[in-house]
């Protein structure tokens, strides 16, 4: 009989959550299995069919979390034909910052019907960035106050982060705000349905919550600046205990290993970021190596030595994604979802029809048609902010911009522009932390786009000018969370001591990698600088035309009627 130890990884991302098994001695992947979220993404609706949202809203349903393991845990098991007492642990990983209140009970208020009709009782994904006004007041304080953290934050705290996303909830749901016991991560909240108790990760915090591994939060007095009914939201809502990454939150319960088909007392890791954990995963342990987690949207992960100001950045934190070392991370809120808008609104229908004639997809006749183009030959340029901007500009209320179109212009020629504008946006990243002297020596790439698009990984290559080595996981967030359930069984039951060893024994990248071609480089560096000029004119103040159209939009579709809620 094969008696081999084994470790699970729970990865969940915007539409779905995937569990991969795991071999410890080798990182061999053994069994996947998928489920596609129930009630997907509310962006328009409540599941009642009847309460609206309002713009930028994006939410989930927790019970959608719960019925992942439910599903897909006993799935990987039964494929890999394994006994569940070769699981030696388990972790998991999500998007972020993703939150939502509970009761005292650990429920979260939506699953009681007396606040199912409000918004507010429900998850906040992390593209709900209905928070801005929050986050703008705050930023607001925050400079005038002179506050340290900010310099973290590369100035700027985003309206997709934790505080803003409270503060909301106050100011438009009090009710709610009473009665939560704790507002918390999802990927917090999941781990305490495992365990029994919650247990904070210091990744959410220090990226998503303004903690900070020497200085803490910030003061009680900052916050009863921004209102005098936040001055004690940590002690109320939040707290100070925060547990680090790579310790373990505690074991199954017997109820919810029953659950899951696994063992009570199987060891559950403290949970994690989806980007942060694929660091491991492709078996970065060092400073001046970057990953970018490339999917809905791009998370670039970066390990440096020491803490060092970067304009624009979404965070620094101690220990944050190895232990030693800082991890900085920045990202684009628009990258997957940017390819899937102008599929799904903006191709003519004899495209379509052309991609089922040829058996293959719309993205990838899109992809086929515009590799034949030579660089610069469409005459496009674009801005990818169809999603706002994360880094370096920290403002979701910029939108996207498309420059040079003709009659002449084809959806190959926008597609290509498209994906350009995401790779300039990265290079724009990789030159503000070189600027702030935290090398960028070389980089990575993990997710579904970076395993299948060859086109958009040479395009990157070119751009940056660096060559581009891929994960060689298609699971990769799954993969860092199992190495880190692995290190959370320690190495007296079957794990490692630390994500250090785990990351040389089960990390591993392909053979193959994408390296830059000269000339492709050269015209890319003229792009680049227009780019740059676009980049900083709309983005800048210089000229706020975006948001102006925002406010003009947003007046003219206002919905009469109050909220029911």
């Amino acid at each position: 009989m094969n008696m081999a130890n084994y470790t699970i990884g729970v990865d969940y991302g915007t539409q779905s959550g995937r569990a991969v098994l795991v071999d410890v001695a080798t990182g061999r992947e053994v069994a996947t299995a998928v489920k596609p979220y129930t009630h997907g993404v509310m962006d328009e609706y409540l599941p009642d069919g009847v309460t609206r949202l309002e713009h930028d809203w994006a939410l989930q349903h927790p019970q959608d979390y719960l019925e992942v393991l439910e599903l897909t845990i006993p799935a990987v098991v039964k494929e890999a034909g394994i006994m569940p007492d070769q699981v030696v642990g388990l972790g998991i990983d999500f998007t972020a910052c993703t939150i939502l209140p509970i009761d005292e009970h650990l429920n979260p208020l939506c699953f009681r019907e007396e606040h199912q009709q409000n918004p507010h009782s429900y998850v906040k994904l992390w593209k709900h960035h209905a928070a801005q006004d929050e986050a703008d007041e705050l930023n607001r304080i925050a400079a005038e106050r002179g506050e340290d953290f900010l310099k973290r934050y590369g100035g700027k705290i985003s309206s997709e982060w934790m505080i803003p996303k409270v503060w909301q909830i106050l100011n438009e749901a009090p009710a709610i705000y009473e009665a939560a016991d704790q507002i918390l991560e999802a990927t917090d909240w999941v781990v305490s349905q495992m365990t029994g108790r919650i247990v904070r990760n210091s990744c959410t915090a220090g990226y998503k919550a303004i903690w900070h591994k020497q200085d803490g939060y910030p003061s009680n007095e900052f916050f009863k600046a921004l209102d005098l009914r936040l001055e004690n939201v940590v002690e109320e809502k939040l707290t100070r205990d925060i547990a680090p990454i790579g310790s373990k939150a505690g074991e199954l319960t017997e109820a919810f290993a029953a659950r899951i088909g696994l063992l009570p007392g199987t060891a559950v890791a403290v949970a994690n970021v989806d980007a942060h954990v694929a660091v491991p995963a492709v078996g970065i342990a060092e400073p001046g190596k970057m990953l970018m987690v490339m999917g809905t949207s791009t998370c670039h992960i970066l390990l440096g030595k020491d803490e060092q100001v970067v304009p624009g950045m979404c965070g620094v934190v101690e220990d944050g994604v190895i232990p030693g070392l800082m991890g900085y991370e920045a990202g684009q809120s628009c990258v997957g979802d940017h390819f899937e808008w102008f599929t799904e609104t903006c191709v003519p229908g004899h495209y379509v029809e052309e991609a089922a004639l040829k058996g293959i997809g719309i993205h990838q006749l899109l992809t086929e048609k515009a590799a034949r183009q030579r660089v610069g030959e469409s005459g496009l340029i674009a801005l990818d902010w169809w999603n706002g901007n994360r880094s370096t500009l920290v403002d979701t209320n910029l939108t996207g911009v498309l420059l040079g179109a003709t009659l002449l212009t084809k959806p190959e020629d926008i597609y290509r522009a498209l994906i350009e504008a995401t790779a300039y946006g990265t290079r724009t990243i990789v030159e503000a932390f070189r600027n702030s002297g935290v090398p960028v020596h070389e980089v990575y790439a993990a997710g579904g786009i970076a395993e299948k698009n060859a086109l958009m990984m040479q395009i990157y290559a070119d751009v940056l000018n660096m060559e581009i080595k891929i994960s060689a996981s298609s699971q990769t967030p799954a993969l860092g969370s199992a190495m880190f359930g692995a290190v959370a069984a320690g190495a007296e039951r079957g794990g490692y001591a630390t994500i250090t060893e785990a990351a040389a024994k089960m990390g591993r990248v392909k053979e193959e990698t994408y390296k830059p071609i000269p000339e492709n480089v050269a015209t890319y560096d003229a792009l680049f600088a227009e780019y740059t000029k676009l980049y900083d004119y709309f983005g800048r103040g210089e000229n706020d035309v975006m948001k102006r159209l925002k406010k003009i939009k947003a007046e003219a579709s206002r919905v009469k009627e109050e909220p029911v809620w």
